[in-house]
């Protein structure tokens, strides 16, 4: 579920030009709409950590799309009844969000719970993130217990740049719902913050929380950046250089690539910094930060 976009510096407002990127969020899949990362060039690299619209467990970009509506992996199956409760945007959010919320939020609180979590995850796939963020402490004041609600909460914040309140939904989130999905966020909060300890923390949870592969090469491309911006270049290019470039690569290789090219061009192997460069070209002639790559190469040569 990761895009191509680029990775703002979490350090700068939105729309400001920076680092890095995020499905994701960032990462892999998230449970409401995805991950994180607004505009603005990456430091980790062009479409470094980006994210998706919102949760997609709600049905944000990450997910089946608004107003889809797709099955909980724990339901049994079967076609799901059609609810007349539903209000405002709760009616776009899919079925079975709505029921995990229903099962642990008071009855009186249900309806408007929905609505301002349906809010929010719309506002999020329109890049309207203050007004998400809004919905989202709404959502959250009426079913704190709800995973998808503490998950949107954390992702808008992300993207407003409230790094504090990024932190706190999103490792609640991981604790009620047991899903490293959003680790890499994680990692990039930390960073912001200049909380450089847990940010190695952070990457050893990562590697040991049997995150599926898209997860932790956002992960990577994460820790490789923090670890370039630290003047670690030489571990970035040791965790990030493939041993070969494979064919027909997914959008999370060539934002490792990515970060593999300025880690090698930084630490002098140009040779290895022009071919992953290439690959990255190639596989995508659009993606985001290739001039400034072709500028540090040439700088370091």
């Amino acid at each position: 579920m990761s895009d191509h976009s680029s990775r703002r510096d979490p350090r700068k407002k939105p729309g400001s030009s920076s680092r890095s990127g995020g499905q994701s969020r960032s990462g892999g899949q998230s449970r409401s709409g995805g991950r994180s990362r607004s505009g603005g060039q990456s430091r980790s690299g062009g479409g470094g950590y980006s994210g998706s619209g919102g949760s997609s467990r709600s049905g944000g970009q990450g997910g089946q799309g608004r107003g889809g509506d797709r099955q909980n992996p724990r339901s049994g199956g079967g076609q799901p009844k059609a609810r007349r409760d539903l209000k405002g945007a709760a009616v776009d959010l899919p079925h079975w969000v709505i029921e995990d919320l229903s099962r642990i939020t008071p009855k009186e609180r249900v309806a408007d719970a929905l609505a301002e979590l349906g809010a929010a995850t719309n506002a999020m796939v329109e890049g309207r993130y203050k007004v998400a963020l809004r919905a989202a402490r709404k959502a959250k004041d009426l079913a704190p217990r709800d995973a998808t609600v503490r998950e949107t909460l954390g992702l808008a914040a992300y993207r407003t740049g409230d790094w504090q309140t990024a932190l706190a939904e999103l490792r609640a989130y991981r604790r009620i719902s047991g899903e490293p999905t959003h680790l890499p966020v994680e990692m990039d909060v930390l960073r912001a913050l200049g909380r450089n300890q847990d940010v190695d923390k952070a990457w050893k949870e990562l590697k040991a929380a049997g995150a599926s592969p898209a997860v932790h090469k956002e992960g990577l491309v994460v820790y490789a950046s923090f670890l370039i911006d630290e003047d670690r270049a030489a571990d970035a290019r040791r965790l990030t250089t493939p041993k070969n470039i494979k064919p027909n690569p997914y959008p999370a290789d060539l934002r490792v690539w990515y970060v593999a090219a300025r880690a090698n061009a930084i630490v002098g192997d140009l040779g290895a910094a022009r071919q992953l460069r290439d690959a990255v070209t190639l596989a995508d002639p659009a993606f985001p930060g290739l001039d400034e790559l072709d500028s540090l190469i040439a700088a370091s040569g």
